[in-house]
C-alpha cells in the first residue's frame, strides 16, 4: 500500500487523471510546491517519470525549513533534542514528506513544458508537519462549518512593479540575504487611476495579465495605484482556502514572470525608494449560511450589518493587536499604519470610510454584503491572515462581541491603537488567550521564536540613520 493510499490523502483515479494530463500536454518537468511557514512557496522539481512515485509516496523534504526566518537562516536547534520545540520528527534535519495534491495540478505557461502541484508536508507516520499553515486554515474552515457558515474572501492585492537596471550578480552581491537589484521606475506615480499611467504599465501588465489568466486564477481588474510603479490586482470572491492558495501561486508567478522580462516585482510593503507609497492588502470577508446559501452577514430588514456581522466585528476589533503579527508579519510593514494616509492606525470601523480598520460595504439586505480589513500587508502569509480573521471573529460571534457605533472620523475617534512595529505585534499575541486557544501554544510560540529572530537580525545592524545621527557628533 502507498503512503497516499495508507493515510487516505488522495485516490487512485486522481493520479491516475494527473498522469493522464502530464502525457497529454507533453509536460516534461513538474515542480512540487509547498507554502512554508511565510507564505513563500519552496519544494523541488522532478521529471514526468517520477510524477507517479511522488504522488503515491511523496518527495523528501529537510524539515530544517520549517524552521528558518526570512533570511532563510535555521533559528531552532534542530541538533538538541525536540529539535527545540518537542517535536521528535524535527530533530537532526530528518526529513518530511511533500505530497502533491492531484487538484492542484497546473501547466506553468510561461515555462515551457513545465507542470506544477501544490503540496502538503506531512510526517512519516502520515501526520500533517503540525507547523503547516494551510492546515491552521483548514481547521478554522473546519470549526466555522461546524457552526453552520462557510467564509468567503476576496483580494485586493497592491504591489510594485520596477525595471530591473542591474540585477546585482557579482560575487560580492551574494548573501543572506543578498543585495536587492537595482531598479528604475515604470511610471513616477500621483496620478492615480490615470488611463495615461496605465498606458504607460501595460505593456508590463499585459505580460502578467495573460500569464495570470492562463493560470485560471479569477482576475477581475488592473489598477493604477497613487504611488510611483504602483499597481492594484483584484480577484472575485471565492472560499478561503482557495483565495489563499490564489494569494500564494500569484505572488509567486507574477514575480516569476516579472524577472523573466527584466523586471522586478515587490509585495514588500514600502521599499526603500525615494517618493514611494506603502502597498496594502485589503481582505474582503463573508460568511455564508450552509444552511440557505445566503450572506450571513447581510440583513432582512432595515441596516446594513446583520448581528453575526456585528458579533464577528467586535471579534475582530477585540483581537485586533494580536492579530495584527499575523496581517502585517514583516518590520516593514508597520511603515504603513500613519493617521490621514488611507491606512489604518487604530482598530474602530466604520461603513465605507477607507480610514478604518474594518470597513463595513454593501447595502441592506444586498447578497455581497462584507466586511474589508485594510490593515494587512501583501507580505502577508495568506493562510495565517485568514486563519486568524476567521479564528477571532468566529470568537466574537461566540462571546456575541459589540464592536460599538461606527466611526464617522477614523483618525480622530478614540480606540485602541494598532501597534506601532512588529515587536508590539508579537507581545499582543503572546498574551492573546484567543489566539492560543484557536492556533495552540505550540504554534504561537513557534511562530513568536520565528519572527523574534528576525527583529534580533534587525537590531543587531547599524542603520543608516544611526551612522548620519552619530557617526560626527559623537
Amino acid at each position: 500500500m502507498t503512503f497516499a493510499d495508507r493515510y487516505g490523502l488522495t485516490t487512485a483515479e486522481a493520479r491516475a487523471e494527473v498522469l493522464d494530463r502530464i502525457a497529454e500536454d507533453g509536460i516534461e518537468v513538474v515542480r512540487l510546491a509547498w507554502p512554508d511557514q511565510h507564505g513563500i512557496l519552496r519544494g523541488k522539481t522532478i521529471v514526468a517519470s517520477e510524477v507517479a512515485r511522488a504522488l503515491e509516496s511523496g518527495v523528501a523534504m529537510t524539515t530544517t525549513l520549517l524552521l528558518k526566518d526570512t533570511s532563510h537562516r535555521t533559528v531552532f536547534p534542530v541538533w538538541s533534542a525536540g529539535g527545540g520545540l518537542g517535536e521528535r520528527a524535527l530533530e537532526g534535519a530528518a526529513d518530511a514528506l511533500l505530497v502533491p495534491d492531484p487538484s492542484s495540478f497546473r501547466r506553468l505557461p510561461w515555462a515551457p513544458h513545465t507542470g506544477w502541484m501544490q503540496c502538503e508536508a506531512y510526517y512519516q507516520d502520515g501526520r500533517v508537519v503540525p507547523f503547516s499553515t494551510r492546515h491552521l486554515l483548514q481547521r478554522q474552515i473546519a470549526k466555522a462549518e461546524a457552526l453552520g457558515f462557510d467564509y468567503v474572501t476576496g483580494l485586493e492585492v497592491e504591489f510594485h512593479l520596477f525595471r530591473v537596471t542591474n540585477p546585482r550578480m557579482a560575487p560580492e552581491d551574494s548573501g543572506q540575504p543578498g543585495t536587492p537589484p537595482d531598479v528604475s521606475l515604470l511610471t513616477q506615480g500621483y496620478n492615480y487611476l490615470t488611463e495615461l499611467r496605465y498606458d504607460q504599465l501595460d505593456p508590463a501588465l499585459e505580460i502578467l495579465r495573460r500569464e495570470i489568466q492562463a493560470l485560471g486564477l479569477p482576475l477581475r481588474s488592473m489598477e493604477v495605484e497613487f504611488g510611483p510603479s504602483q499597481v492594484e490586482f483584484t480577484f472575485a470572491a471565492q472560499d478561503a482556502l482557495a483565495s489563499a492558495d490564489l494569494m500564494i501561486l500569484f505572488r509567486s508567478a507574477v514575480k516569476q514572470v516579472a524577472r523573466r522580462h527584466g523586471f522586478h516585482a515587490t509585495f514588500m510593503c514600502r521599499p526603500r525608494i525615494p517618493n514611494v507609497m506603502s502597498s496594502g492588502w485589503h481582505l474582503h470577508q463573508s460568511l455564508k449560511s450552509r444552511a440557505t446559501g445566503r450572506n450571513a452577514f447581510a440583513t432582512e430588514g432595515d441596516g446594513l450589518l446583520s448581528p453575526v456581522a456585528k458579533h464577528f466585528l467586535g471579534g475582530l476589533l477585540a483581537e485586533a493587536r494580536a492579530a495584527a503579527a499575523f496581517a502585517t508579519p514583516t518590520l516593514n510593514g508597520y511603515r504603513r499604519y500613519r493617521p490621514n494616509s488611507l491606512a489604518p492606525d487604530r482598530a474602530i470601523w466604520g461603513i465605507d470610510n477607507r480610514g478604518v480598520m474594518l470597513r463595513a460595504l454593501g447595502t441592506p439586505g444586498d447578497s455581497a454584503t462584507r466586511i474589508e480589513n485594510r490593515v494587512g500587508e501583501p507580505a502577508a502569509n495568506p493562510y495565517l491572515y485568514m486563519a486568524s480573521q476567521l479564528a477571532f471573529g468566529l470568537h466574537g460571534i461566540a462571546t456575541q462581541a459589540d464592536p460599538g457605533p461606527p466611526a464617522d472620523t477614523p483618525y480622530e475617534t478614540k480606540a485602541a491603537p494598532l501597534p506601532r512595529n512588529l515587536s508590539e505585534a508579537l507581545g499582543a499575541l503572546e498574551a492573546s488567550t484567543v489566539a492560543r486557544e484557536a492556533f495552540g501554544s505550540a504554534f504561537i510560540d513557534y511562530y513568536l521564536r520565528l519572527k523574534r529572530a528576525e527583529i534580533a537580525r534587525f537590531e543587531a545592524e547599524v542603520s543608516e540613520w544611526e551612522q548620519r545621527e552619530y557617526f560626527e557628533l559623537f
